[in-house]
C-alpha cells in the first residue's frame, strides 16, 4: 500500500509597509508559527542547523571565490539599496546579492511549480 504524502501548507507572509508592522504581525502570530516550525522539524521538512553543519557550509563557501560581476545600476536604485541596507545594518553589496538570490530562487520555484 502506497503511503500518501500530505500536501504541504504554504506559509503566507503578507507584505508590510514598515518593519514595525512586520514585527507586530510576527509577534501576534508567534504561536501558530512556532507550531508550524516544530511540525516541520518533526516531519523532516526543516532541519536544525548544527554547529558541524554550519562549519561545513562556511568551509564550502570559502573554497571557491565567487566570480566578480560589474553591473550598471541606475543611481536612484543604488541609492535606495544603500538606504535599505543601512537600515538593516548590512553592507549594500551584500544586501543587493541577497535580493538577487531571493528573487532568482523564488522565480525558479514558480517556474518549477513548487
Amino acid at each position: 500500500m502506497k503511503k500518501q504524502l500530505e500536501k504541504k501548507t504554504k506559509r503566507v507572509v503578507p507584505a508590510f509597509a514598515t518593519e514595525a508592522e512586520e514585527a507586530a504581525w510576527w509577534y501576534e502570530n508567534r504561536n501558530q508559527h512556532g507550531k508550524e516550525l516544530l511540525a516541520a522539524v518533526k516531519s523532516g521538512e526543516a532541519q536544525v542547523l548544527t554547529k558541524a553543519k554550519l562549519q561545513e557550509r562556511i568551509a564550502a563557501s570559502k573554497k571557491a571565490a565567487a566570480p566578480v560581476v560589474a553591473l550598471r545600476i541606475p543611481a536612484a536604485d543604488l541609492a535606495l539599496a544603500r538606504k535599505q541596507a543601512k537600515h538593516k545594518g548590512l553592507p549594500y553589496q551584500t544586501y543587493i546579492k541577497s535580493l538577487l538570490h531571493e528573487t532568482l530562487t523564488e522565480r525558479e520555484k514558480r517556474k518549477a511549480g513548487w
